[in-house]
């Protein structure tokens, strides 16, 4: 249950960054809204995931997961850059993340 909470609050954070990307410095009002809420989900969420997992682990995890899923966002959605390079180290954070996972006791 602790992975899928901090999952949970890993997708939060990256809707939290994009929200707040799309907030214009906090001027658009759902935008906003939308940065201060999913602000306080990934929180809550992480909170409770940290409850079973190390801290070390879930916040790595936490920010790799955020990291790759606003820079997915970011290459889907706004014409970011999509290097071969800029992929392949994507795809390093996210077997950081597996094997993480894979050596956690939990």
């Amino acid at each position: 249950m602790s992975w899928f909470l901090l999952i949970l609050s890993s997708i939060a954070e990256a809707l939290f960054g994009i929200a707040t990307y799309y907030s214009r410095g906090y001027t658009q009002p759902w935008p906003s809204v939308g940065a201060v809420t999913a602000g306080a989900l990934t929180a809550v969420l992480l909170a409770f995931a940290m409850k079973d997992l190390p801290l070390g682990v879930a916040f790595a995890v936490w920010s790799g997961l955020a990291a790759v899923g606003t820079v997915i966002f970011g290459i889907a959605f706004l014409g970011e850059s999509r290097s071969p390079l800029q992929l392949g180290l994507i795809g390093m954070i996210l077997a950081g993340v597996a094997g993480l996972k894979l050596i956690s006791p939990h």
